[in-house]
């Protein structure tokens, strides 16, 4: 095993530095996304920008709170492994996982049907943000899809 995968660890289980990495990245794409759609933009006018918001601010303080155990993991050298607190991530990630995806991709279908309208429903600067918050919320979705099945691959081994 590698040092940052200590005790048995899956490569991207909570508890190893891959699980770290992967954490790191959900709170910047999802923050990115947030800092996107709601800095100087409308977009309380479309429920599904609302509710990328919503998700992504779940899945900010979420993410931060794992990988802060994942850098007490990785630095003390001892994983999680306690089964129920296992499970509960598990669930959390998965539930996050499918939150995030859906509201990325009705976030880029209404961002589709806004520009299908040739810019008259939304300003160029509007449009290009609503559209880097939509990606940014698809690679949020994307690490933490990696985070949920590292995880239950993880306890599925247990």
């Amino acid at each position: 095993m590698e040092n940052g995968d200590r005790a048995g660890a899956g490569a991207g289980a909570v508890g190893s530095a891959g699980s770290l990495g992967l954490r790191v990245g959900q709170a910047v794409f999802s923050s990115a996304s947030l800092l996107f759609m709601s800095v100087g933009v409308e977009f309380f006018s479309y429920t599904a920008f609302c509710f990328l918001v919503t998700i992504m601010g779940l899945v900010i303080p979420w993410s931060c709170t794992l990988a802060m155990i994942d850098v007490y993991s990785v630095f003390v050298g001892c994983p999680l492994r306690v089964p129920g607190v296992m499970f509960i991530v598990v669930v959390g990630d998965w539930v996050l996982s499918v939150l995030s995806f859906a509201a990325a991709c009705s976030s880029a279908a209404v961002i589709d049907l806004l520009l299908q309208f040739h810019g008259s429903q939304c300003s160029p600067r509007f449009c290009g943000r609503y559209q880097l918050s939509a990606m940014m919320a698809f690679l949020s979705w994307f690490l933490t899809a990696a985070s949920a099945i590292f995880n239950f691959w993880f306890v599925a081994s247990m």
